[in-house]
């Protein structure tokens, strides 16, 4: 029987989509089938923040895996919305790529290089928030499209630089592009970024991560379930969901400029997140670590985390979700 995956019809997306596919086949002998679904958020040229962040490409997605349009989805983990969606769960996370950020720089430049009032474009309020920090001078941009049409306005007619995920770069053969890489330490990321997420009907898999890798399911949840756990990496779970955890917490999506970073270190999870002000003179840092048993629950990680970044004050200056 022939699992089919449902996609967004971008060239990052087909080539993540795909990637996911030959993995699937490779490990279990599955058959695939690619069905593409266009979202509002393909066609619109609005901002992403006025379209409303976070959610703006799943949801089409969702509406035709719960049609029964698709067995499967394969999502950019930091463009999925935290709240659960009925009748769906995400049954696994695939290793996970770099999740820095990369600037695309003209004349093959760093950040520090660029020259006073350089036009860097990006769509995101926290690469807004982070760039200004870093250089006040810069004038940002707001720019939309796809990877290679970013691209194309890094020249000396128009852009300076664009600051991209490295992982998305390099999924579709462009990391030739990349003339800087942002440190995680210094330059934190969207949580989830550089994870993909497996996302499936609750009644053909009966569950999370757990039921993935279970033996007793039956018909195509039998198929979908040994496609996902297969795939299903445990370091990219608990970073990931971790992350996520902090956007949980603080009702935050994409257009926040909060972001998250997870590392699974000698059997313990450690994670910090930044909240930044919209114009980048203003950010509070939040810490915590747990290790790693049957006991850990990375969600709580990750609210623990936002909490102490609410009592420090993040409330103050960040126009996100709980904050208001």
């Amino acid at each position: 029987m022939t699992l089919r995956i449902g996609t967004r019809g971008s060239a990052l997306a087909l080539a993540q989509t795909g990637d996911v596919a030959r993995d699937i086949t490779a490990a279990v002998g599955t058959p695939v089938d690619l069905v593409t679904v266009i979202s509002h958020g393909d066609v619109s040229r609005a901002s992403l923040s006025s379209l409303g962040g976070t959610g703006v490409f799943a949801s089409a997605l969702r509406e035709a895996l719960v049609a029964d349009e698709c067995d499967l989805l394969v999502h950019s983990l930091k463009d999925l919305p935290t709240q659960p969606y009925d009748g769906l769960v995400v049954a696994g996370i695939p290793q996970r790529a770099d999740a820095r950020d990369a600037l695309c720089a003209r004349d093959n430049l760093s950040l520090g290089e660029l020259p006073r009032g350089a036009k860097v474009g990006t769509g995101s309020p926290r690469r807004v928030a982070q760039l200004l920090a870093a250089r006040p001078d810069l004038q940002i941009v707001d720019i939309r499209g796809n990877i290679d049409s970013r691209l194309a306005r890094v020249n000396p007619d128009d852009l300076d630089a664009i600051v991209l995920a490295a992982a998305g770069l390099d999924r579709i053969g462009r990391s030739d592009a990349i003339t800087d890489l942002f440190d995680l330490d210094r330059w934190p990321t969207a949580p989830g970024q550089g994870a993909l997420a497996l996302e499936v009907r609750s009644s053909d898999i009966g569950g999370g991560f757990e039921a993935a890798s279970r033996d007793d399911a039956a018909g195509i949840g039998e198929q979908i379930a040994a496609a996902v756990g297969a795939l299903n990496d445990r370091d990219a779970a608990l970073t990931a969901t971790a992350e996520r955890g902090v956007l949980a917490t603080l009702e935050a999506g994409c257009a926040a400029p909060v972001g998250a970073t997870a590392v699974v270190q000698d059997g313990t999870l450690f994670l910090s997140a930044t909240v930044y002000s919209t114009d980048g003179l203003r950010s509070v840092t939040e810490r915590a670590d747990a290790e790693i048993d049957e006991q850990l629950s990375p969600e709580m990680l990750g609210a623990r985390v936002a909490e102490r970044l609410l009592e420090a004050g993040a409330a103050s200056f960040a126009p996100v979700g709980a904050f208001s």
